[in-house]
């Protein structure tokens, strides 16, 4: 099937009550378990629901097995401490999001595990790896300055040296990047943002081959980092919009930046769609677009990144990203606020860095918001 066809079949889950076309909702959290083999529990990650909605990520990112979690940090952390331990090292993406960058920075002193953020590019990757190196985390594109790393390569540099690879898909979803395809072991998503895709859903996931996805879900089930089932039945029936709802995103982003990039009171526009931007050749071979988030600085214009929001009518300052409506924020108070002003002046976030999460309105609207920022 085509992944438009996949996001609206894959994974359903038959009603043989009343013959709906829509998979039933099975909220209970006790079942029966004298003559189950498996008997259902929600934290065990084994519940109808959490099973139908696994299937449908894997076949959208081509994996054998997966496990729904209640954040996208759940399933970063539950991740990474499944294949960690004291004395193991991991390299990591300096850019990555701020939560994720915060949360090894926090902990993984206190477990005794020893990591490198390194620069986005495999070379830098390669470096940086050592003996104890077992594990190597990639973002791309990146949170907040759309960085992208060739992925080929850093699969590559993982295997010569005996690492595994773990990706965060977000900014790119299933739609236009498929990262299992080019080599990577484990893809990480914050359903929050696009799969959920409405701004009203909390979720993560976690989707690789059944081996890697048993150790996942063993560490995930200790965790309690669980997805009800009314949760997974809301993402599920978000998924079958996720394909038109991206399309129509990046079409409209693209529009955007070229918008931007040609006004002189907006300074740098990252955005890999835009043909000066350095990954944009890697961006068109790896991803089948470009995807629908950007970010840029205010350049000749007597605004603060603050006051720029507060002129908007239509756009929305908000936390998070990826829902049908567009929003904007400064990823230095939200993003990337845990993380320490050291680091992201490191990283190129400046107080004046603005993020655009572009949604599915009529691109001469958004246009015309911006615009009249600077017209009052």
């Amino acid at each position: 099937m085509h992944i438009d066809t996949k996001c609206v079949h894959s994974g359903e889950g038959t009603d043989t009550i009343t013959g709906g076309v829509n998979t039933p909702i099975f909220p209970s959290s006790a079942h029966e378990y004298l003559d189950a083999e498996d008997a259902a529990y929600p934290r065990y990650f084994n519940t109808f629901n959490q099973k139908v909605l696994v299937r449908k990520l894997c076949e959208l990112e081509g994996a054998e097995d997966g496990v729904v979690f209640s954040s996208g940090m759940a399933a970063f952390s539950s991740v990474l401490l499944s294949f960690l331990k004291t004395g193991d090292h991991i390299v990591l993406q300096d850019d990555i999001y701020g939560g994720s960058h915060a949360f090894v920075s926090a902990f993984f002193d206190r477990f005794g595990i020893d990591y490198s953020f390194v620069a986005s590019s495999p070379e830098a990757i390669e470096e940086a790896i050592r003996p104890e190196t077992c594990l190597v985390f990639i973002e791309t594109p990146t949170n907040p300055l759309l960085n992208v790393i060739d992925i080929r390569a850093v699969v590559e540099v993982a295997r010569r040296n005996n690492c595994l690879t773990v990706i965060d898909n977000t900014f790119a979803t299933p739609i236009l990047q498929n990262p299992i395809n080019l080599g990577i072991d484990i893809v990480v998503h914050s359903g929050t943002k696009y799969l959920g895709g409405h701004s009203d859903l909390s979720c993560g996931a976690a989707v690789t081959s059944s081996e890697l996805a048993a150790k996942i879900r063993h560490t995930a089930v200790n965790f309690g980092g669980n997805l009800n089932a009314l949760t997974c039945y809301l993402l599920e029936r978000s998924l079958k919009t996720l394909a038109i709802r991206v399309r129509q995103q990046t079409e409209n982003a693209l529009d955007m930046a070229r918008f931007l990039k040609d006004q002189p009171y907006i300074g740098k526009v990252n955005y890999p769609g835009l043909p000066d931007h350095p990954g944009h050749d890697l961006a068109r071979d790896q991803m089948s677009g470009f995807g629908a988030m950007l970010s840029f600085e205010l350049g000749d214009i007597d605004l603060s990144a603050d006051g720029f929001m507060r002129k908007l009518k239509l756009i929305k300052p908000a936390v998070s990203l990826g829902g049908i409506e567009t929003t904007i924020c400064d990823p230095a108070r939200t993003s990337h606020v845990k993380v320490s002003a050291e680091v992201r002046a490191r990283q190129g976030i400046t107080d004046n860095l603005l993020r655009l999460s572009v949604g599915i309105e009529d691109i001469e609207d958004l246009v015309g918001d911006v615009k009249q920022t600077v017209e009052l």
